[in-house]
């Protein structure tokens, strides 16, 4: 006896994993992947991979194995925003239109909630008058002290499309950031190949990053930095491993000093990309604290 489930037009193009976690039960990655190798998961009656884009009205059909359709393995925390966080979330806004918004992201919020983060920008958004009739999605994150440009689509057409413009690298980022030293080369690209961690699994993956030297003198520079491929921490990591780490990074054991607070100096200056032949480019200056320290440390405050 098999249980059989259609795709609706809202999944259309999703992963046929995330579709199943979400739709179906929150069951292990390698749930998925060993019962779709037996053939107890089939697509219309093929076997697939854990990768195949679902399409609207493919029929799933599943074969009574031991888990309950819709359990929930660990209920995600919602984080419950007050009337100030939504007032302060207001002036956030640097576009909003029926499919998109751009966010200039203050530090200290993380775009999600965590084990370590609870306030997240997600939650906060789900309140807001601008998201009224519609809700967030994740497109692409920057880390919780990171300020600037941020993505949000406000329905999961364009949640898809920016998903796969980012896979493509259609979409182009410019960051900001203030480093200790210098590059002996004023303009260079950094390639090296960073290691992160799922689970126990050792996962290594290939880093891009251009970058340019704005401005800097015997202690400090200031970048702009292009990265090309999306790694986590990427920019964080790169700079540490050329030797010209970001200043306030106290993850990675950098920071300002004992008496004064760490403050990341990495800011998303720009963000450009194209939807249907229309071009669209936002950008926002970097927070007072990043203008403060490029005075207090005699570093001109241009960009390109």
């Amino acid at each position: 006896m098999k249980n059989f489930l259609s795709i609706e037009s809202d999944f259309v193009n999703t992963r046929f994993d995330k579709w199943f976690k979400r739709k179906v039960s929150a069951v292990p990655q390698s749930f998925i992947e060993k019962n779709l190798r037996k053939g107890n998961i089939k697509v219309n009656n093929k076997k697939v991979k854990s990768s195949y884009k679902v399409q609207k009205n493919d029929l799933v059909s599943i074969k009574l194995l031991n888990f309950k359709i819709n359990q929930v393995v660990k209920k995600k925390f919602q984080y419950y925003p007050s009337s100030k966080d939504i007032r302060a979330t207001s002036n956030l806004f640097i576009e909003d239109n029926e499919n998109f918004v751009i966010i200039n992201k203050p530090a200290g919020l993380a775009v999600q909630s965590g084990t370590k983060s609870k306030k997240n920008l997600i939650d906060v958004l789900k309140k807001t008058p601008q998201f009224n009739g519609s809700k967030p999605y994740v497109v692409h994150r920057i880390d919780k002290e990171t300020t600037g440009v941020l993505i949000i689509a406000k329905n999961r057409k364009y949640a898809q499309l920016f998903t796969s413009l980012f896979r493509l690298r259609k979409i182009h980022k410019v960051y900001l950031g203030i480093v200790f030293g210098s590059f002996q080369k004023s303009k260079g690209t950094l390639i090296d190949e960073l290691t992160s961690f799922e689970g126990d699994k050792k996962i290594k993956s290939k880093a891009i990053t251009h970058y340019n030297i704005l401005n800097t003198n015997t202690n400090y520079s200031l970048l702009k930095l292009t990265p090309e491929t999306g790694r986590k921490h990427q920019l964080r990591k790169q700079l540490l491993i050329h030797g010209c780490p970001i200043v306030g990074d106290s993850k990675y054991r950098v920071s300002l000093s004992k008496s004064k607070k760490n403050i990341l100096m990495l800011h998303a200056y720009k963000i450009n990309f194209s939807i249907s032949e229309n071009k669209y480019s936002y950008s926002v200056d970097p927070p007072l604290e990043f203008k403060n320290f490029l005075k207090e440390k005699y570093l001109k405050n241009f960009y390109e």
